[in-house]
């Protein structure tokens, strides 16, 4: 029988690999107002010069689009896959199962963005979970975690009263936390602009930043002291010790340090880690904080929503559109658009670049019109990833030995993220350690989450989908290579193998599975070092420092090329906050250039 489903495994782990690798190559489309479609050369090289070009069709470059258009700009979104959407996209790989290849959860897209784009309108919708968080233990014992406070206490208490009693406590504080950071999202970094010749312009532009952190000062006043000494220590601290000096229930500590370290290289011992745990209550769903959802019909929809509404105010979208570099006048030092890999040169006043910094000036721009001390900075950035995301198709759903099954129907246990392999701070802390040491961690941390259970439109009747977010795993291996198959499907095993320990009989209902470690990330959507916030987000990578000092706030050493995607403040997720931020900057900058 073992001998017949690992041969089972490997011929379908193969047929996946193979459809998520191999891009049919049809003819180039495009989506826009009208309802023809033609090749991409046609469409764009009509000797038409556009107001913006953005590359990528990332949700951050089509938000950024859509700001554009809906200002009267001719925008153009250039994407090279075949669909749109980049690391929020959903992609059917087996037939009639749906998965949210990278991304595969809800919070952090900015309520400005989902309110100024009219995004219910063009289709997006919802589903929270409730409870939120599952957490099974080996000794027959869980700890759920939700929105219900009352829940939240019974479950707790299971393991401490003390806990149950700190934890509305706990999150109150990060709430309150919450809101200093939202002020910092929905704008640009106050970074003083370096071009201004005019007088009058320096001292606008000098009086605008004055004004932000004057209202960050307010907001720091407001807080009080002792709050924002506690602000302070949690931003510079260890996660570890935070959750040390509120909680003593291991399972407890766990459940929420895995916030802390989930698509990072950190430990939950290295400092600055718990700044991260603010992600436990950044984001909201329809104005509930801290509370994550699914996507009907997964992460695809965020951004079909919001290209939806790009298209709706004129924006143009093309797919199968691989920009090979940026174009510069030689007389003007300026861009003046972007050439395809099928030689298409795209003529543009403005280029938005939703790629990684990293991609954009190493591969994108020419060399020599960008100086070296920029270069150098790019070049230095911290790409290093820990993270595979494994999706699988399943003919029924696990059944946890801690849980009292009930084969009719998913239970609680289902509905939110369930945290395999973390039951202390240690467990987390030795997966670490074998990712630091170049080998895929033994006993890997995984975030298990079953969409289908209330997204009835990503999968066949009975069946399901479900989504495996693993670390650590090593971009560059100390032994092995992630391009042997041998090596993946011995890998993929071993978390299959791992959740049986607490859902005996998952392996068994395994259809087949798509697997993307960090350089099939890097390969197949454009994220550098399979870094998926496209660069580090620790202390010294954010807000101003974000890529690099000196150019936080979307513009570049090379005049008219913008960077929009999550390698610009506030960095990543499913936010938003980039493309539109940048939008806003581009359109200043043209209507000051117009004055």
């Amino acid at each position: 029988m073992m001998i017949r489903m690992r041969r089972r495994w490997l011929s379908l782990s193969r047929l996946v690999r193979s459809t998520t690798t191999i891009i049919p190559h049809c003819h180039h489309y495009y989506h826009s107002s009208s309802s023809s479609h033609q090749s991409s050369s046609q469409f764009l090289n009509r000797g038409r010069k556009w107001d913006a070009v953005v590359i990528g069709g990332g949700h951050n470059g089509l938000t950024a689009a859509a700001y554009l258009a809906k200002s009267g700009l001719k925008v153009a979104v250039l994407e090279r896959r075949h669909v749109i959407g980049g690391a929020a996209v959903t992609e059917e790989l087996i037939p009639g199962f749906k998965f949210s290849r990278c991304s595969y959860l809800h919070s952090l897209l900015r309520p400005c963005v989902i309110k100024e784009l009219d995004l219910k309108r063009h289709g997006l919708r919802f589903l929270k979970r409730n409870p939120s968080s599952f957490t099974p233990c080996l000794d027959g014992r869980y700890l759920l975690l939700g929105p219900d406070a009352t829940l939240n206490h019974s479950e707790i208490s299971k393991f401490s009263e003390r806990d149950a009693i700190a934890y509305p406590k706990y999150e109150g504080q990060l709430t309150k936390f919450c809101n200093i950071m939202d002020s910092l999202l929905d704008l640009p970094t106050p970074e003083i602009k370096s071009d201004l010749t005019s007088s009058i312009d320096f001292m606008a532009d000098k009086f605008k930043k004055s004004a932000f952190w004057a209202r960050l000062l307010q907001q720091s006043f407001l807080l009080g002291q002792k709050d924002m000494v506690d602000f302070m220590e949690l931003m510079v601290s260890p996660a570890s010790r935070v959750l040390n000096n509120w909680f003593e229930a291991e399972i407890l500590k766990a459940t929420l340090a895995t916030d802390a370290v989930i698509g990072t290289t950190a430990s939950v011992h290295t400092p600055g880690s718990g700044y991260i745990l603010l992600h436990h209550v950044m984001g909201e769903t329809d104005g509930e904080r801290g509370v994550w959802s699914y996507v009907e019909g997964g992460m695809g929809s965020v951004s079909k929503a919001i290209s939806n509404a790009a298209i709706e105010v004129g924006a143009s979208i093309v797919t199968n559109a691989e920009v090979c570099h940026v174009t510069v006048d030689e007389s003007s030092g300026r861009v003046n658009g972007v050439m395809l890999s099928d030689g298409t040169h795209v003529f543009a006043s403005n280029v938005l670049s939703n790629a990684t910094p990293y991609l954009t000036f190493m591969e994108l721009v020419p060399k020599n019109v960008i100086p070296e001390e920029f270069m150098n900075a790019i070049r230095n950035l911290d790409y290093s990833s820990g993270t595979t995301k494994i999706n699988i198709a399943v003919d029924r759903l696990p059944h946890f030995q801690c849980c009292r099954p009930d084969l009719s129907k998913a239970g609680p246990q289902h509905h939110g993220t369930i945290h395999i392999g973390a039951e202390s701070l240690e467990e987390l802390d030795i997966a670490y350690k074998d990712g630091v040491n170049g080998l895929p961690s033994k006993r890997p941390i995984i975030e298990m989450t079953i969409p289908s259970v209330l997204d009835k439109t990503i999968s066949p009747p009975g069946k399901h989908v479900v989504n495996l977010f693993v670390q650590y795993t090593p971009y560059k291996l100390s032994e092995g290579c992630w391009q042997d198959l041998s090596f993946r499907e011995s890998f993929a095993r071993r978390c299959f193998a791992l959740i049986d320990e607490y859902a005996p009989g998952f392996s068994s209902s395994i259809i087949g599975y798509d697997m993307l470690s960090p350089p099939d990330l890097e390969k197949e959507f454009g994220l550098t070092g399979g870094n998926i916030f496209h660069g580090a987000m620790s202390l010294d990578s954010l807000f101003l420092m974000r890529p690099v000092k000196g150019w936080s706030g979307y513009r570049t050493p090379l005049r008219g090329l913008y960077l929009c995607g999550s390698g610009s403040h506030p960095g990543g997720g499913v936010m938003g906050a980039p493309g539109r931020n940048a939008a806003n900057v581009v359109l200043q900058d043209i209507k000051t250039s117009a004055a």
